[in-house]
């Protein structure tokens, strides 16, 4: 498996590299890929993070089994105003492959045109950029090969429910063990 999540400037860190982490640690192979055309991308909470590869260095996209967008301000905007990024959504949308977006990423799927008709959550306020959705106030929502989130709170359980869509429900499983999740420790 494999997947890009891709940064810009002003990208909800907590989303982003929740997401990488957990990926990661069931082994899919996650590109973190910044279209600012530096390799370096700073963080909407000014945390600098350095991306594995710059868009103009994607490659063989049809290797790709999805592609994950986070929030952020302006980080979504940035997302959503590149329009070679607009047109890879459409791509592997139309492939069929997995198009997640949390917090105010899903406007960057508006854009791309994928949302419509569709149930999906977002930032609160967002729904209201969003044509033709079927808003849901829940902290995930998936419909088909698009998964949507709420926001920073919800990252854990955005990156979860990306897993169980890649791997199945048992590696979703094994990845609520391994971050203890399913231990019920009240805080």
């Amino acid at each position: 498996m494999k997947v890009i999540v891709f940064l810009a400037e002003g990208f909800e860190e907590v989303e982003a590299l929740t997401v990488v982490d957990y990926l990661r640690r069931m082994d899919i192979q996650v590109d973190m890929v910044s279209i600012s055309g530096e390799i370096q991308v700073k963080g909407a909470h000014k945390i600098q993070v350095k991306a594995d590869k710059i868009f103009s260095q994607l490659e063989d996209l049809e290797s790709y089994d999805g592609l994950v967008i986070p929030g952020g301000l302006p980080g979504a905007t940035n997302l959503r105003d590149h329009e070679d990024l607009i047109e890879t959504v459409k791509s592997l949308n139309h492939k069929g492959k997995l198009i997640a977006a949390i917090c105010a990423g899903p406007i960057v799927l508006d854009k791309a045109g994928v949302l419509s008709g569709r149930n999906v959550t977002c930032y609160p306020g967002i729904e209201d950029q969003l044509e033709g959705i079927n808003y849901k106030v829940e902290p995930v929502v998936t419909d088909g090969n698009i998964i949507t989130a709420r926001g920073p709170y919800y990252a854990v359980h955005f990156a979860i429910e990306i897993v169980k869509y890649l791997l199945g429900e048992e590696s979703a499983e094994e990845l609520k063990g391994n971050i203890l999740l399913n231990e019920g420790l009240q805080v």
